[in-house]
């Protein structure tokens, strides 16, 4: 089937009757053509249809000194900017038709048809290009370039700049979304608005190019200054105009580095961006500053990315497991475990789980992490199990963005499969800050999975958001004390009231209550008189490779139920 391109719209502004005639006869064929004798009633049209014209044809010698009058307009009204005019001279009047703003004239008489036609078609031609460069240049919202762009101009200049003392900046408008949810939109769209303005202002000052990175970030390529406080005060007044929210503000992360061109310019911003990030959450400071430090951290952050794959392969990730002991009764009695990873590096050696967990949560590596665990820890249990014909309870951590996955059910049921294993002896633990975060939707999960059979533990509680009106609703089998209470609770009495509150809701729930961080025999006993079912922590024992846990199981084995 043809395609056919939509007929273009012209307005010819002209009080000649011979001339209008001229021009419509000369048009009409390949355009719509309106014709209109003074420039009052453009405007009228133009304000009225902004978009509708490709082109204006316009007459130098309308009374009044009209065209002069019209062009100046044009020049102030954005809405007039975008459409191509074609002043239409006198006998020798050509050369100021472009000091006047003019982008093509035709001169009279008015009796060469093909150049009129071709001058029409250039000129809308290049208007078209030169508006498609700017679509792909300038970002709408802000006015400032895409980040596209933003790079690829930035490679074009800097060999031309090489010799300059310059600094990349990442601005950030930390909780944005919370405009948008509290303000509308709308008034999110006009504050970053205004940002983009002001850094047009600022740009000629410091010598800079902008770009507006994604939503709520910005990137600055300038000038070396020895302080970017004066900006970042400049920008939340901006932001504060809009909005009366305390925790949304403006922060600002600089590098600066003299010898550039050893490394490529994205890496720039990911350093000013490490630099950003740092004081999230942090009020007190809103400027800072890519230093050694943050650079020895960004690269060892790299690394652990770069060697998490090869860790899995080589199984230098590994499955530590630390036994729960049931504490009401006689004597206490080993009741099951938490499957807890470790990352023996080959080169590094003991890398913390505190230095690689919130990495891999940052950047969603934690999913693959977490997966590996789910695998080797259901493996575990079948190992016990087939040696010692004893099922040991296992309790797996299931990190926030795990629990997005709407694979996450047929993942835990498909390893249990391959293991030969029922839910009841494989538990999820779940932080309380994760029910908190997405209640609504993690209750749906958690219900279709105890329904299946598996047991549901809430993790850290006491240190989340979750009401008490919650905990009627979500879907838990256990209750766990946040270590934090556990080991305080003998300093502090309100942390020691605080765990027996938590004991107590337990009941309430009718849940088991594990304590963890237990490392003292006082601890134990304290925690036996307020009525706590199970403790872990190195009291008993500190996580341990399979082969030494298993002495646990040999050591308890006449106390393991069938």
């Amino acid at each position: 089937m043809a395609s056919f391109k939509s007929r273009q719209n012209i307005m010819v502004i002209e009080d000649d009757p011979n001339c209008q005639e001229i021009l419509q006869n000369v048009l009409e064929e390949s355009y719509n053509i309106t014709v209109v004798g003074n420039t009052q009633e453009a405007l009228l049209l133009l304000m009225d249809a902004p978009t509708t014209y490709s082109l204006i044809l316009l007459e130098l010698e309308l009374p009044d000194d009209a065209c002069i009058e019209f062009l100046k307009q044009r020049s102030a009204q954005s809405f007039l900017q975008n459409i191509p005019v074609i002043v239409i001279t006198g006998e020798g009047d050509d050369n100021g038709c472009y000091k006047l703003g003019a982008d093509e004239f035709i001169r009279k008489p008015l009796n060469t048809p093909d150049i009129i036609l071709a001058r029409c078609e250039r000129t809308m031609a290049l208007y078209e290009s030169k508006n498609l460069v700017q679509q792909t240049e300038r970002d709408k919202l802000s006015g400032l370039y895409t980040i596209d762009y933003f790079f690829e101009y930035l490679k074009q200049i800097l060999p031309l700049d090489m010799g300059s003392d310059r600094d990349a900046i990442v601005i950030d408008v930390e909780h944005f979304r919370l405009i948008n949810e509290i303000y509308g939109r709308g008034t999110g769209d006009q504050v970053l608005a205004e940002i983009g303005a002001y850094l047009q202002q600022v740009l000629t000052n410091l010598n800079a190019i902008a770009c507006r990175a994604s939503a709520d970030v910005f990137y600055v390529y300038c000038i070396h200054q020895d302080d970017y406080q004066e900006l970042q005060t400049a920008l939340q007044t901006i932001l504060t105009h809009y909005i009366k929210v305390s925790n949304i503000r403006v922060r600002v992360g600089v590098w600066h580095y003299v010898e550039r061109g050893m490394i490529d310019p994205e890496t720039w911003f990911d350093r000013a961006k490490s630099a950003c990030d740092r004081i999230s959450g942090n009020f007190t400071i809103s400027v800072s500053t890519y230093n050694s430090g943050l650079h020895s951290k960004h690269l060892r952050e790299e690394r652990l990315i770069r060697d998490v794959y090869e860790a899995i392969e080589r199984k230098d990730l590994r499955v530590y497991y630390q036994p729960k002991y049931a504490i009401q009764g006689d004597k206490p009695h080993l009741r099951s475990a938490e499957a807890l990873i470790r990352w023996i590096h080959p080169t590094l050696g003991f890398i913390s789980p505190g230095d690689f967990i919130p990495l891999f949560e940052s950047n969603g590596l934690i999913q693959m992490v977490d997966y590996y665990v789910w695998k080797e820890a259901a493996a575990q249990i079948r190992r016990w199990k087939d040696e010692y014909d004893f099922t040991v309870p296992v309790s797996v951590n299931v990190s926030r963005i795990d629990i997005y996955d709407p694979d996450l059910e047929n993942k835990f049921c498909n390893i249990l499969k391959e293991n030969n294993l029922s839910p009841s002896e494989y538990m999820i633990e779940i932080t309380e800050s994760a029910y908190a975060e997405n209640a609504q939707g993690l209750i749906e999960v958690l219900d279709s999975m105890r329904k299946k059979g598996f047991k549901i533990e809430m993790d850290d509680f006491g240190t989340g958001y979750s009401s008490l009106g919650m905990l009627t609703e979500i879907p838990i089998d256990i209750l766990k004390i946040d270590m934090s209470f556990v080991r305080s609770m003998e300093k502090h009495e309100k942390n020691k009231r605080m765990v027996e509150l938590i004991i107590d809701i337990a009941k309430f729930l009718k849940v088991p209550c594990v304590a963890e961080g237990v490392e003292t025999e006082s601890q134990l006993r304290a925690l036996r008189r307020m009525g706590c079912d199970v403790i872990q922590g190195y009291f008993f024992s500190k996580p341990v490779a399979p082969e030494d846990f298993a002495k646990f199981i040999e050591k308890e084995k006449s106390l393991w139920t069938k």
